[in-house]
């Protein structure tokens, strides 16, 4: 046990935490995490579904009824990064020695195609603004000045977007020259597929501290606007990873990390900290998206299509187990089987527990328990033959169970041959495109901190300061957050899918 003076402890008091967790994630440095047992890539022979018409329609039918008869529905969107990542080759111009980009690099593509991007009119006022009123973009590609131009995009004296988060960025520019940034289109998707019977759209957007009251200001303009596009009422609230999610940081051989005056260095845990925030929401179905995964009107049908799909899918999924556990109330062998069968065919959940040499109260339990959880349905697209992380059939880190699981490469032991044999092979990935039910069938909310496998986070190598450190990266929020949620795998088409990792992401047809 590590010894802590009255000054950490103060510290970690600050910080919501307490010895014992500190203690315990200093333990998890020194013993790492184990890799999960792949069984299978989830495929359509091994439970993930693809949907023909008729289920379609039924999944459609049954999210009306849903929204008809009063069904609460909120979208949680993780808003709180920077996008100095989707700038990364831009910053690297301009703090680099070439004055010319190299022919065929983003910033050449991004420099060629300047007109195309939705900021570009913000962009021409922030050139004005830096370099004179007698200077213009179209100037500044005449004479050759590129890293001013670029300089313009990212730097806090112009647009500053290598600093402000991807939400805020103007990301789609429409024919009666309006524009959108992430946050407006997630607003209009929230209004095309998420609106309760009354009108009333809800979202909440998990910010940076930092980056609040950019948000706050936003919303004050883009809601009444959005309010009147789509005759819709939007419900929006903002919430902060919380500092008790933080994790301790520890040197490379895993004493306690120290700032220059001594001080505890504490590092967010990752999106797997978010699971508290979501926690917190009050809302039966809740559809989880990335903030950059948005796009224009005039593209979106299928998003619209299938985030109605995957959420009716949802509600019939939650009606049968339902229907199981209410006939568990007065069991019998018969009853039993049923859930099992159903616990296996629908939620391809296999338990030793639930084997039929177990005694009958024992089976009981185990079947109860297995159905009283939280539930996601999660869109997954088809792998364009990018190997790695995505949906697999797992063993829990208990080896009790065998489940379906949203896992990261970091989480597969990549030294077992067949594991490289099985992520080859694996047809789907993951576009984080979840919808969840948090409740119990008796309106009760599911505590989503105790469905937590807190043995599926992993450590990173990081630095602080010019001296190397290793954090701790919590289970993620569709990963390990929810490794012991019911979970079903549905194709959705890649036009769902349309991320924006770089800026001249922006470029492809999808955000034009």
């Amino acid at each position: 046990m590590t010894t802590f003076t009255p000054a950490d402890l103060e510290q970690l008091r600050s910080q919501g935490l307490t010895p014992d967790i500190v203690n315990k994630q200093l333990e998890r440095f020194r013993s790492g995490f184990p890799y999960l047992r792949i069984e299978s890539p989830s495929s359509p022979e091994h439970g993930l579904l693809v949907l023909d018409k008729a289920s379609i329609d039924l999944a459609l039918e049954r999210w009306n009824s849903f929204l008809n008869d009063g069904g609460d529905v909120l979208k949680f969107v993780p808003a709180s990064g920077a996008a100095s990542r989707m700038f990364k080759a831009l910053f690297a111009f301009v703090n680099g020695n070439d004055d010319y980009p190299a022919i065929g690099s983003p910033v050449e593509q991004l420099i060629n195609n300047i007109s195309d991007f939705a900021f570009y009119g913000e962009l021409q006022l922030a050139v004005k603004q830096m370099y004179g009123n007698d200077t213009t973009i179209e100037k500044l590609i005449v004479d050759k000045r590129y890293k001013d131009l670029v300089g313009a995009i990212i730097l806090p004296d112009g647009l500053n977007y290598g600093q402000l988060p991807k939400a805020l960025l103007s990301f789609h520019r429409y024919d009666d020259g309006s524009v959108r940034t992430a946050l407006e289109e997630q607003l209009a998707e929230g209004a095309q597929t998420a609106t309760s019977n009354d009108g009333k759209v809800r979202l909440h957007f998990t910010v940076s501290s930092n980056h609040r009251l950019l948000f706050k200001e936003k919303l004050k303009h883009a809601v009444p606007a959005m309010e009147k596009l789509f005759g819709v009422k939007y419900e929006v609230s903002l919430s902060e990873q919380k500092p008790s999610t933080d994790t301790i940081a520890v040197t490379p051989d895993n004493q306690l990390f120290r700032d220059d005056n001594g001080n505890l260095v504490f590092r967010p845990g990752g999106h797997g900290a978010l699971i508290e925030n979501l926690n917190d929401i009050d809302a039966s179905v809740v559809f989880i998206k990335n903030i950059d995964n948005v796009v224009a009107d005039k593209h979106r049908a299928s998003t619209i299509e299938y985030k109605k799909i995957i959420g009716g899918l949802l509600i019939e999924i939650h009606d049968s187990i339902v229907d199981i556990l209410e006939k568990l109330e007065n069991p019998t062998e018969e009853i039993v089987a049923e859930g099992i069968r159903f616990c296996q065919n629908c939620l391809s959940y296999f338990s030793k527990d639930q084997s039929t040499d177990v005694p009958f109260e024992k089976r009981l339990a185990a079947l109860k328990d297995a159905l009283n959880r939280p539930l996601r349905v999660c869109g997954m697209v088809r792998n364009e033959g990018e190997p790695g992380g995505g949906p697999y059939n797992a063993m829990s880190s208990d080896c009790n169970s065998i489940a379906p699981q949203i896992l990261e490469s970091t989480q597969i032991d990549v030294s077992k041959p067949e594991n490289i044999e099985m992520m080859k092979s694996a047809a789907y990935f993951n576009p984080v495109d979840l919808v969840c039910f948090l409740k119990r069938p008796d309106g009760s909310r599911f505590n989503l901190p105790d469905y937590v496998d807190h043995a599926t986070g992993f450590i990173s190598e990081k630095s602080a300061g010019g001296r190397d450190l290793r954090a701790l990266e919590l289970p993620g929020l569709w990963n390990g957050a929810m490794s012991n949620w019911n979970t079903v795998f549905v194709e959705v088409p890649a036009a769902t899918f349309n991320p924006v990792k770089t800026v001249n992401d922006l470029l492809r047809k999808a955000h034009q």
